[in-house]
């Protein structure tokens, strides 16, 4: 079966075409109408050359030698030192998800027309990302201001048939070689970028790197929302909670859309006949602690964060953050570089995934006290001779104690670089990469309350839960069996966190 295919103009890529793009992987090509503008910018740049204007980037240093002019006969090699001197990234390689999302982004943002970069440029990037040749990009180094330098000088290595890639083995596609200099190029089907005048500036400056991490944070909280909803309507029943505090009634008078939806979204849940319910119908406790129930709060707070976040990348993926920008003969120096929109986002979120990792830290610990008079302590089977859920829920408190550390804000840092020319920076690329730390904790942490509330359930048998809930009980429970003495549960853990993480979860629920 073929790809899918997609076009890209720099204008109407979506986040939803992204949020598909690494499960479906689609030929990308460059749009006919971009190209015609691309050659348009690109003129200007070529007669900017030729007239001797000064123009930053063209034929200036950059950064604190923005007022060196350069000849024209050295504005290739300008462009090509400037890429050798950046490639400063260090640490782990990024992962492949990352890479190929920074490619298409950059191919993108190249593609508006704004940069004064030929068309074969993009066509180069594109052809790196349809053969799925990823440049080998180290995750640190990049203030976020101007824009993600050292990353991107790697990306550009590749183009230039000086860096480093990974590309599927002939065995499988699973299996990757890592290949360098001119193999790179040759495994995609092109011939090295001899880089023209701002081709090599406008490869670099851009924010590619600190969108593509804000962009991963965004759908891995989307996830991590849908299963903390579902999360918590499990321990509900588990606990034998009160399901009052989801009325209806009660969020309208709140007034907050994000809020009301996400008590809708548990009362889907739990409002189906469920005999469980039914058992403590009459029983006298008047209010559950607010982990249960200040749910609708807290999660539609949640995703007031989330719709902000669909704001901003939503239009960041088709913006254009080169410097400088061409506007018919105009060359424009600015800062569109800076990629504070997005380190704040980034920052954001943090803050939203961790508290859901909190809120479901507290939901174990009251799984554990034996809310439920039903329940053992811990839920185990001999109290004393088991210690059960103690320990996973110490595990739990950990990684929430880490996440509030992450959690910090990046984008509150700012280093002067550049010998002060670029005096304050966005620390975007931190900030997203604090979140992706956060987000594996509190899948962890949401597996770890599936866990105890799948646990819970079997526990109360024979009552029986909401049908919608035993669909989700049933698929915990083709990942991890039922076994009610002490085991190890470690693996427990790990895989219900992928389930978690991968928002399969979401599939087994009534749509919302």
């Amino acid at each position: 079966m073929r790809n899918p295919q997609l076009v890209i103009d720099g204008a109407s890529l979506t986040l939803e075409q992204l949020r598909r793009f690494e499960r479906e992987r689609p030929v990308v090509k460059l749009a006919d109408a971009a190209r015609a503008r691309m050659r348009e910018s690109e003129a200007t740049v070529v007669a900017t050359v030729a007239s001797g204007r000064t123009a930053y980037g063209i034929n200036t240093g950059f950064g604190a030698f923005a007022n060196r002019v350069i000849p024209a006969q050295k504005t290739r090699k300008l462009q090509l030192n400037l890429v050798r001197s950046h490639a400063c990234g260090v640490g782990e390689p990024l992962p492949a998800v990352l890479v190929r999302r920074m490619l298409l982004l950059k191919a993108n943002n190249l593609a508006a027309g704004f940069s004064g970069v030929r068309p074969l440029v993009v066509d180069t990037l594109l052809a790196l990302l349809n053969a799925d040749v990823l440049p080998v990009i180290p995750a640190q180094g990049s203030v976020g201001a101007s824009g993600d330098l050292a990353p991107l000088a790697h990306l550009a290595l590749a183009l230039i048939g000086e860096g480093e890639a990974t590309a599927p083995t002939a065995a499988a596609a699973a299996t990757r070689r890592t290949l360098t200099d001119i193999e790179v190029l040759r495994a995609a089907g092109v011939e090295p970028l001899e880089l023209q005048a701002k081709e090599g500036l406008a490869l670099l400056n851009g924010t590619q790197l600190s969108l593509s991490l804000a962009l991963d944070g965004l759908f891995r909280a989307e996830s991590l929302l849908d299963a903390s909803v579902i999360c918590c309507a499990m321990t509900v029943e588990g606990l034998a909670g009160s399901h009052a505090p989801f009325d209806d009634r009660i969020q309208q008078a709140s007034r907050l859309p994000g809020q009301i939806d996400a008590a809708r979204r548990i009362r889907s849940l739990l409002d189906s006949d469920s005999e469980i319910r039914r058992s403590h119908e009459n029983c006298e406790r008047v209010q559950d602690p607010y982990a249960v129930r200040c749910m609708p709060q807290v999660f539609g707070a949640v995703e007031h964060t989330l719709r902000h976040a669909r704001d901003v990348l939503g239009a960041a993926i088709n913006g254009v953050s080169d410097n400088p920008l061409i506007f018919g003969e105009d060359v424009l120096s600015g800062g569109n570089f800076h990629a504070e929109p997005i380190g704040f986002i980034s920052d954001f979120l943090a803050i939203a995934v961790a508290e859901l990792a909190s809120t479901s830290e507290r939901r174990i610990d009251l799984l554990d006290r034996r809310v439920n008079p039903n329940l053992n302590m811990f839920l185990t089977t001999e109290p004393g001779l088991e210690s059960g859920f103690m320990i996973a829920h110490v595990t739990a408190a950990a990684l929430v104690s880490e996440n509030k550390t992450y959690a910090h804000p990046a984008s509150v840092d700012s280093l002067p670089t550049s010998a002060g020319q670029e005096d304050h920076v966005s620390m975007a690329p931190w900030a997203g990469r604090k979140l992706a730390r956060i987000c594996d904790n509190t899948a962890r942490v949401l597996g770890i309350e599936l866990l105890a509330a799948a646990h819970a359930l079997d526990s109360l048998r024979p009552l029986t839960t909401t049908a919608e809930l035993q669909r989700v009980h049933a698929a915990v429970r083709t990942h991890v069996p039922y076994q009610p003495d002490d085991h190890r549960l470690d693996r427990d853990i790990a895989n219900l966190a992928r389930l978690v993480d991968s928002g399969e979860l979401t599939s087994l629920v009534p749509a919302s």
